[in-house]
């Protein structure tokens, strides 16, 4: 019987899988897909989250590939409303890392024990020796405590129907990555006709986002392609863009016995600003040092206190990303007008700072120390 085992091979699950393993920990991985892809595709690693991955060691191999965001834009009508400066975070990681996710998952797996594709597990039981885990071939596996990070599609194995209340969105957005000049700086670019996302990337690329109303996309290419030359004047080529919508979802525990669920099985927020990934990753890396003395030992120590600090970390995740979707909404001049002058008056003043701890995650319970 394994100490712990992980379900799911994403970002999250990876990460902690590799973090148990650096601890000497006992643990398994299996992911229901036979081979890597999917997911989230979400490219920036914030300072709490760099820091915790230090102890697996894969802070180094992520920082090797990123490209490191120091400065951000906020802009609007074609001027800098105010700059965003994560250089100037009092933090060990004072920047935004962004890569691939396919990086990202290269990284980890590395460091991680190996996943054992196409296991499907459908069912947790839990037992006085620990925790069973059926799969739908009909096989088992025994942990003596198992952690859900395979994303919303493992709510069932924890949660009842209609425990966790989700909230979908109007608000759709088209994404692509594209080769474009920008340099190391992020540019959010809050306009009339919806906000348009610029983050560079490795090798001279960026990804765009832009936001699509509520209405279908029946080319996501031409419609990301005008979108993003009309609204922030980047004339790129577009292919392969594709489309996502916005749901909230926080579940009101995070532990049910020898069972644990981290990430977007337990929390969803809107990835525009960031937040999602990084929420599941300081979720599982500082649920990592408690699960050995507990699978060995019985001593539950700070898990209560780990649960209630990241369901609190989860609802303002949640807070912030409605913020960040309102924001990014189409306007009427006025409504437009007044927005602006608004958030010019917030992020020059000492509302500034404030802002940028925000969406560097730095008020994340999690980032006390890092």
């Amino acid at each position: 019987m394994t100490e712990v085992l992980v379900v799911g091979a994403g970002p999250v699950g990876l990460a902690l899988a590799a973090d148990l393993r650096a601890r000497g920990v006992d643990v398994e991985i299996v992911d229901r897909r036979d081979a890597v892809g999917g997911g989230t595709r979400a490219i920036g690693i914030h300072s709490p989250a760099l820091t915790l991955l230090e102890a697996s060691g894969a802070t180094d191999g992520i920082r090797s590939r990123a490209v490191r965001i120091g400065r951000g834009e906020a802009r609007a009508d074609g001027r800098v409303v105010a700059a965003i400066r994560f250089d100037r975070l009092r933090a060990r990681h004072p920047y935004v890392a962004a890569l691939p996710q396919s990086d990202t998952l290269e990284v980890l797996t590395a460091l991680a024990p190996p996943v054992r594709r196409g296991v499907d597990v459908v069912a947790l039981h839990e037992d006085r020796a620990g925790v069973r885990a059926v799969t739908a071939a009909g096989g088992e596996w025994r942990a003596g405590a198992v952690v859900v990070a395979s994303g919303w599609s493992g709510r069932g194995l924890v949660y009842r129907p209609g425990a966790i209340r989700t909230r979908h969105y109007r608000d759709r957005y088209a994404m692509a990555d594209v080769e474009a000049a920008g340099g190391p700086v992020a540019r959010v670019h809050l306009e009339r006709g919806g906000v348009v996302e610029s983050f560079p990337l490795p090798d001279g690329r960026r990804r765009l986002v832009a936001w699509a109303g509520a209405a279908e996309i029946a080319d996501a290419d031409v419609f990301l392609r005008d979108a993003v030359a009309s609204r922030a004047g980047i004339e790129v080529e577009v292919a392969g863009a594709s489309t996502f919508g916005v749901r909230r979802a926080v579940a009101p525990a995070l532990r049910r016995g020898r069972i644990v669920v981290v990430g977007d099985a337990a929390h969803e927020v809107s990835p525009i600003g960031g937040q999602g990934m990084n929420l599941g990753l300081l979720d599982a890396l500082t649920l990592a040092p408690l699960l050995a003395p507990w699978v060995r030992t019985g001593d539950d120590a700070g898990l209560a206190t780990w649960e209630r600090d990241r369901l609190a970390s989860a609802r303002h995740a949640a807070r912030l990303a409605l913020l960040n979707t309102l924001l990014g909404r189409a306007a009427a001049p006025s409504a437009h007008h007044a927005r602006t002058t608004a958030l010019r008056a917030l992020l020059r003043g000492p509302g500034g700072a404030a802002f940028t701890r925000a969406y560097a995650m730095r008020f994340d319970r999690a980032a006390r120390g890092t």
